[in-house]
């Protein structure tokens, strides 16, 4: 019997473009498509047949000798063969079909030799740290309780060599496709669940679900510079994908405790120091100790006012985002003593009756909150 014209069944000419010839077959495959025509077998035929002809035409170099040749040209290799079935047109054609009929297509290639991997979930998990552990950065094992890879089976679900079976009720597709009225409906298996293939035989250690929940230990490296709120992501640390899937990952947030001494301010340490009132008039030498415990320096200059903010440079915090440091920040308070002895009151009287000499205003409102 011979052949129909490829162009023939696609409804084409023969200088049709490569986007008109794709979109003659795609209708032609809405309309023939088993599942909108169950157990109608010239549907079936002319549905094959639109595949034969799209699987030369856009093809150029089969197109060339088809165009040249005809179907003598094309050899025993090119072509569909007659006996053919609907997995193979799907498998070859699996992206045109995607674009109709969505998972349909898809499912019946994946559930093709095996039960589809599926991905492992994400997971998160708080932990708390110091202060000073954010500012040098630090080392603290976690504990998970999450799925992990069965070693019994190595990941198949099945006991020792047996294999996933293809589904005796959906013959594998995982779709029970039905008739209402003028339409054909498609909807999932249940009884493998969509799957295509059930296990007979399961692992006794994970039960057929190919993973097993266990509590593992990690050691996180928290950096340096870390700030409150902040996330890390341990990759492939979440739950055991199933059936072969990719595992998950870990999401842990760091959450910083408050420090007694010490605060930050974008990437700048601060320090509260407290002097007293002799030391800022007169200036001084004092030695401060940092969070990490190292020793600064420090210079009060005479008559340093209340609340000045010193800065040594590059002494805060590690910038996570960029290069460089924050700068430690020593803000300065004042001692005021809520009782003096009789020298010391004397001499502060004398030293603001002075003052009041000197000054229009008279006593200051800290020489009346000392002497009163």
């Amino acid at each position: 019997m011979q052949k129909k014209d490829f162009y023939e069944i696609l409804g084409v000419s023969k200088n049709a473009a490569a986007d008109e010839i794709k979109k003659a077959y795609r209708k032609l495959a809405l309309k023939y498509h088993p599942d909108r025509n169950p157990g109608n077998k010239e549907a079936e035929d002319r549905f094959k047949e639109a595949a034969e002809a799209y699987e030369v035409l856009s093809d150029e170099q089969k197109r060339k000798k088809y165009d040249q040749f005809g179907h003598e040209g094309l050899g025993q290799g090119a072509g569909f063969s007659g006996n053919m079935n609907m997995d193979d047109i799907f498998e070859h054609f699996g992206d045109i079909f995607g674009d109709f009929f969505g998972g349909a297509a898809k499912s019946r290639k994946s559930n093709k030799s095996g039960l589809t991997p599926r991905a492992g979930h994400d997971l998160s998990k708080n932990i708390e740290i110091s202060l000073k552990d954010s500012y040098s950065g630090c080392q603290q094992i976690i504990n998970v309780y999450h799925y992990i890879p069965c070693e019994n089976c190595n990941q198949t679900g099945c006991k020792n060599t047996s294999k996933p079976t293809k589904c005796s009720k959906c013959k594998g597709s995982g779709e029970i496709s039905y008739q209402q009225g003028f339409f054909a409906f498609s909807q999932p298996c249940n009884q493998c669940h969509g799957e295509g293939f059930t296990i007979s035989d399961p692992c006794p250690s994970c039960k057929g679900q190919s993973r097993i929940q266990k509590t593992e230990n990690f050691t996180v490296n928290i950096p340096e510079g870390i700030f409150d709120s902040a996330e890390l992501r341990l990759s492939g640390k979440g739950d055991a994908g199933m059936f072969g899937g990719p595992t998950g990952d870990l999401y842990l947030r760091v959450n910083i405790k408050e420090d007694k001494t010490f605060y930050r301010k974008n990437n700048d340490l601060i320090r509260h120091i407290t002097l007293s009132y002799p030391e800022l008039v007169l200036g001084t030498e004092i030695e401060i100790e940092n969070i990490n415990q190292t020793i600064e320096k420090i210079k009060i200059s005479a008559g340093t006012p209340v609340g000045k903010e010193i800065s040594i440079t590059g002494k805060g915090f590690k910038n996570l985002k960029g290069y460089g440091l924050g700068n430690f920040v020593i803000i300065i308070d004042c001692d005021i003593p809520k009782k003096l002895d009789a020298e010391s009151k004397k001499a502060l009287q004398n030293y603001a009756t002075k003052l009041a000499t000197n000054q229009p205003g008279g006593f200051s409102s800290f020489f009346k909150k000392i002497l009163n």
